[in-house]
């Protein structure tokens, strides 16, 4: 089982110290960093800044929202990031919730699965460079002959000649059909908020996925890259406290009250009332009590927090479920220099 540093988006303020974090993880040995994008700071910008420094380690999105680009624009970055990084990119992308789709992007969220399918197909030819570049839609028609069409629109191939026709695209999937999708026509699955506890029911969505004609991958050369937070610490108490705001938000406040997929994917775990409590209170304005109402367990689910003992079996636990990369984040080389026996043993 590999690592890779997830950096995330950015506050209210760009952060200060990721270069020193970058440079401490390909150093320490992990695989791969990974930016992200929400409403503020973009994905791809980040990463080719930081990632400029480097030289070993793969540089990947976890994820881009498709709602953000074309697919013809997101497939025009990646290719011109893997050219930078000589064939490190993975592209990471993932369809986000109708709060920002709607809210921030203007764009219709209906019918996900089917616009990931055609975003990412698109993509694909893009990459492949076989032949002019098309697509009958409904959602990303090309070329576009729609209401206030010119009709001069004609079908094109990119100048530049992507690196690699194979460059991965990893799909960020909380439900079981985008589970499924992902295995189908994806090279990984960029898994938040996952629990080796549940390894059983996810295998049975991606199985699904592998099952399918045409499938992408099978699980011998599919990747499982889980979010997961891996902390060493004779504290775990005030490690989960620590967090417990967090939780808070993505589960009680992180979109629409009627759809939050975070909440959603915590409801498979078997915290339904808890999750409720948790909403109930955070959508009242009650952040503190919503964060108190996180009960333990929850976290210990999703995250991997102990002393090194704990956390060596907990690795081979994560591990033994099918995981082939723990994407974590790091708050200061401190926290590297603990993870580094870890990695390297």
């Amino acid at each position: 089982m590999r690592f890779g540093l997830q950096l995330g988006y950015w506050g209210a303020q760009p952060p200060s110290n990721v270069g020193e974090l970058v440079a401490a993880a390909e150093e320490t040995g992990f695989d791969a960093v990974f930016t992200a994008e929400s409403w503020g700071s973009d994905a791809f910008t980040p990463l080719a800044w930081w990632g400029s420094q480097t030289s070993r380690v793969r540089l990947g999105t976890s994820v881009v929202q498709l709602s953000a680009r074309t697919p013809a624009a997101t497939a025009m970055a990646a290719l011109t990031m893997d050219h930078l990084t000589g064939g490190r990119h993975i592209l990471g992308l993932g369809v986000s919730g109708p709060q920002v789709v709607e809210g921030w992007y203007g764009q219709p969220f209906a019918k996900p699965l089917q616009r990931t399918r055609e975003y990412v197909g698109i993509i694909r030819q893009v990459l492949a460079r076989e032949g002019k570049v098309v697509s009958d839609g409904p959602h990303f028609p090309m070329p576009y002959t729609g209401p206030g069409a010119t009709g001069l629109g004609k079908p094109l191939k990119p100048i530049t000649h992507p690196l690699r026709a194979d460059l991965p695209i990893w799909l960020g999937a909380e439900g079981p059909k985008n589970v499924a999708l992902t295995a189908e026509i994806a090279d990984g699955w960029l898994a938040i908020y996952y629990t080796p506890r549940l390894a059983g029911m996810y295998n049975e969505w991606l199985d699904e996925g592998f099952a399918r004609a045409g499938a992408r991958r099978s699980r011998e050369d599919f990747e499982i890259a889980a979010t997961a937070q891996v902390i060493l610490t004779d504290d775990t108490k005030g490690e989960l406290d620590r967090l417990r705001p967090f939780m808070a938000l993505y589960i009680g406040g992180m979109g629409a009250e009627e759809l939050n997929f975070h909440a959603q994917v915590y409801r498979r775990m078997g915290y339904g009332d808890q999750v409720d409590e948790i909403t109930r209170l955070f959508r009242s304005g009650r952040k503190e009590e919503a964060a108190a109402a996180v009960p333990d367990e929850l976290i210990l689910d999703t995250t991997i927090i102990g002393d090194e003992a704990h956390v060596r079996e907990q690795l081979k636990v994560w591990e033994q479920a099918g995981v082939t990369m723990l994407l974590v984040g790091v708050r200061d080389a401190a926290q590297f220099e603990r993870l580094a026996p870890l990695i390297q043993s």
